[in-house]
């Protein structure tokens, strides 16, 4: 913890990249480890991550994010996406790669099997996609915190036309929708943002012990 306190004041939500810097496929790798790696409830990461390099689908993109330029001049545009109306498939799927990971059988897993499908299966279409959706920003989470510590830049984003990015990069055939985007990069020297005071409220502000 000796430099996550500095390097979280490093960190801001960068607002122009440098086109010309690009992530090392060694330190994308560890990005991509990180948000391996993110805690989801019950463990189901119920999403998919998918990372647009290819330059004509950003270009598509940047009209369905407001504009915005890092969409376009970020080394790397990372979409998480929620798995919609998940039910027992995908429940069935994590315990068997439990069963396959910790060598277990199956049949000694069923009975977190039926409690999650319990818990999840009667939930509503809209409150299933709702709750996935939140797991995702657990994952964009640690995205940050790696990078952070790697001296990357990270933008996270939610200003964006969800239907489009569906329609655009094809995730409703997928079953899939996108929640919240980053660009990830390095900060140009330009981008003046990087030179402001980091504006949070104070401890007293924020925290309540009871």
């Amino acid at each position: 913890m000796s430099t996550f306190i500095e390097n979280q004041n490093w960190r801001y939500a960068t607002k122009k990249f440098d086109a010309t810097k690009k992530v090392s496929a060694t330190d994308l790798e560890t990005l991509k480890e990180a948000i391996r790696l993110s805690s989801s409830s019950y463990g189901l990461q119920l999403y998919k991550i998918i990372l647009v390099e290819n330059p004509e689908l950003r270009a598509k993109l940047q009209p369905a994010s407001w504009g915005q330029t890092q969409i376009i001049d970020a080394s790397h545009l990372i979409v998480f996406a929620n798995q919609t109306n998940v039910g027992e498939t995908e429940i069935d799927s994590y315990i068997e790669n439990i069963s396959q990971t910790r060598n277990l059988p199956i049949d000694a897993l069923s009975g977190y099997g039926d409690f999650m499908k319990g818990a999840i299966t009667p939930l509503s279409e809209e409150a299933k996609n709702i709750w996935t959706a939140k797991q995702t920003y657990l994952a964009l989470g640690n995205l940050l915190n790696a990078a952070a510590e790697l001296k990357i830049d990270v933008t996270p984003m939610e200003g964006f036309d969800p239907k489009q990015y569906n329609e655009i990069l094809g995730l409703d055939k997928l079953n899939l929708n996108a929640s919240v985007i980053a660009a990830v990069g390095y900060r140009h020297e330009e981008d003046a943002t990087q030179h402001y005071k980091k504006v949070r409220k104070s401890n007293e502000d924020l925290f309540i012990t009871i």
